[in-house]
């Protein structure tokens, strides 16, 4: 495994554990004790946690550290969690723009 697929494979498993938490960028940087710019740095695989990080995200996100480094393996629950969280935030963005047409346009 080459260096930048481990930055993206633990970047895509972190982001899946917050989707699955229901977390936020904010919410998630602000349990681990990193800014919002690393968590998403981290989570785009451009950067890679340090040790401390990666444990305070684990601990953040109430999963194991390995389960960070987990492979294709969990690759079609990641893809369910994140078509229904992609699909929920799709509806809030249509019902947002609907009242504000509401009231703002009509």
């Amino acid at each position: 495994m080459q260096e930048q697929e481990l930055k993206e494979k633990v970047g895509k498993n972190i982001k899946f554990y917050r989707f699955r938490m229901q977390l936020s960028q904010a919410e998630l940087a602000e349990k681990a004790k990193i800014s919002i710019t690393s968590l998403s740095d981290i989570e785009r695989g451009n950067n890679f946690p340090q040790a401390k990080t990666l444990c305070n995200l684990a601990q953040a996100l109430d999963i194991e550290v390995w389960s960070l480094f987990k492979g294709e393996d969990i690759s079609n629950e990641q893809n369910a969690v994140l078509e229904h969280f992609s699909e929920d935030f799709l509806k809030h963005i249509n019902i947002a723009i609907e009242t504000v047409r509401k009231q703002y346009i009509t």
